[in-house]
């Protein structure tokens, strides 16, 4: 068939596997264009279809020589649909590694069900014996605890008084003002249930009790701190309080696998173009005054060149890994230069539906959402029936 993008707000709801494919491979060259990593040997990416995910396994993968492990949504195609980007991504990757004579499984399935953490750590264990890194990277807005067997969903919204700012529609590019209401104390524990912390230590619970962990091993949950544009809706708003809960965890497991060698970290991330930043009001606009001050100062990074500095700068390098006050782990440090963020808000203040594009970096913003689905990459020709069933090899 052929196929073209189909959005529906903020979700693309169709895929291109040889679009897909071939930012995979983008990404696996650019990592072996740089330095070998003296990284992990076996690794878990509990979340590895797409983003950063993605990255941290390639990284790992090609970066490090590692053998991988990745979980994530069950998504192939079927008579009536294609199958998801991460699922095109996977395939991509299990291929590459398996022509690099790396070994790669893909374990499909709920990340937060205890089946799941059990078949992944059953596999491990038959498999490599041992992870040495640990990757949490689940990135979703609705949770079915494994003991209650509630359902949480999670909200984008300020806490304790509205919020008004501009966003942007940057499918159209019309600038408006979003209002906000605050959010119930409710939804500010649903949304703490299912994006904070909770879920990476019943990961790591379940991998100690099934010797599956290696006593020095490191894990690792992404995060983003952002600037004073996005705080009231961001950092100081509902994903905030989850973001809390998450770095308490990463100390409270930092404290237990210290014992052992081991370490827990939350890393910083700058701000990139993901399902879930295209989602949340005022975010899309800010990205695209941020993406358009960085890549003319030449720092621009994608997720694959964070990771990379992620692995190659911080977390494997000789001595102590450099933290912040708070022992996070910062690679949005460009983002957040004090000569970044002065022009991006010179250009928030000025930035309206008539010089959008003049000003901001949109058209980027908007290109790379539709990359994340595999559409708009160089070098692929999207007039040409393409088959949308695509295997992913090593699945269990």
């Amino acid at each position: 068939m052929i196929i073209k993008p189909r959005t529906r707000g903020f979700i693309c709801t169709t895929a291109h596997p040889e679009g897909c494919a071939r930012q995979v491979e983008q990404q696996i060259d650019y990592v072996k264009k740089h330095p070998a990593i003296h990284g992990p040997k076996n690794v878990l990416v509990i979340g590895a279809s797409t983003g950063y995910g993605l990255a941290s396994r390639i990284v790992a993968a090609f970066g490090a020589g590692a053998n991988t492990v990745g979980v994530y949504r069950p998504s192939a195609a079927s008579a009536t649909r294609t199958a998801s980007a991460g699922w095109y991504n996977s395939a991509a990757f299990e291929k590459a590694a398996g022509e690099a004579g790396l070994k790669s499984f893909s374990v499909t399935g709920d990340a937060f069900s205890a089946e799941t953490k059990r078949k992944t750590a059953d596999l491990i264990r038959s498999e490599l014996g041992q992870v040495d890194l640990v990757v949490y990277s689940v990135a979703t807005a609705r949770r079915t605890h494994p003991e209650t067997g509630e359902t949480h969903t999670s909200v984008l919204k300020p806490i304790g008084r509205s919020y008004t700012n501009k966003t942007v529609n940057f499918h159209t590019g019309e600038v408006s003002t979003v209002t906000l209401e605050p959010a119930s104390e409710q939804e500010i524990a649903d949304t703490v249930t299912v994006m904070g912390g909770d879920d990476w230590k019943l990961w790591i619970d379940a991998l100690e009790q099934a010797g599956a962990l290696a006593e020095h091993a490191v894990t690792v949950a992404y995060s983003y701190i952002g600037s004073n544009i996005t705080q009231p809706i961001y950092r100081e708003g509902t994903i905030g309080r989850a973001k809390d809960h998450l770095e308490q965890t990463a100390r409270d497991l930092s404290d237990r696998l210290s014992k052992g060698g081991g370490r827990a970290y939350v890393t910083v991330s700058k701000a990139l173009v993901t399902q879930s930043s295209s989602a949340i009001p005022v975010v899309p606009l800010y990205m695209s005054a941020l993406y358009k001050t960085m890549k003319e100062k030449g720092i621009h990074e994608g997720t694959i060149e964070q990771m990379y500095r992620l692995f190659a700068d911080r977390l494997y390098v000789s001595g102590e890994t450099p933290v912040d006050a708070e022992g996070r782990i910062r690679i949005d440090d460009w983002e957040m230069r004090d000569d970044v963020q002065a022009e991006v808000a010179k250009l928030w203040d000025e930035l309206d539906s008539e010089n959008i594009y003049r000003l901001s970096d949109l058209e980027g913003f908007r290109r790379e959402f539709f990359q994340l689905f595999g559409f708009e990459v160089d070098g692929v020709d999207y007039e040409q029936e393409t088959d949308p069933v695509v295997e992913v090899l090593n699945v269990k």
